[in-house]
């Protein structure tokens, strides 16, 4: 998937449901980082890091984080293997090994519509 938000975040309805980027962990990792829901939260792999607002939620299982990959603004592909399977030639984009530490940088601002709807935009 080559998702980056282009028409989930120009609806209004949507950004304002989950308008920053997230990543959800289970309760006792989050509680293990030493981190609480909200706070900031890096996402590291090999092949690029990102900073995302915490969700505890008890349906991600323990030692994996769960990461939307509509969020230009920390996008989850930076972590992701580039490898293609060898007979579809499609990208690994669904699973990397990661290191989540506490803190971070805010993600930056939003791209595309920022939550605005097409009228608006282009109105």
């Amino acid at each position: 998937h080559w998702h980056t938000g282009a028409i989930t975040r120009r609806s209004g309805v949507l950004d304002a449901i989950e308008p920053e980027p997230v990543a959800s962990l289970h309760p006792l990792d989050l509680a293990a980082l030493g981190a609480k829901p909200g706070e900031l939260v890096t996402v590291e792999s090999r092949r690029g890091k990102i900073a995302l607002y915490a969700r505890a939620d008890d349906g991600t299982p323990r030692g994996a984080v769960f990461i939307p990959f509509c969020y230009y603004e920390a996008a989850a592909n930076e972590l992701t293997n580039p490898a293609l399977d060898p007979f579809g030639k499609i990208p690994e984009f669904k699973y990397c090994a990661v290191r989540v530490t506490r803190g971070g940088q805010p993600p930056g601002d939003p791209g595309y519509g920022k939550g605005r709807t097409l009228g608006e935009l282009y109105g």
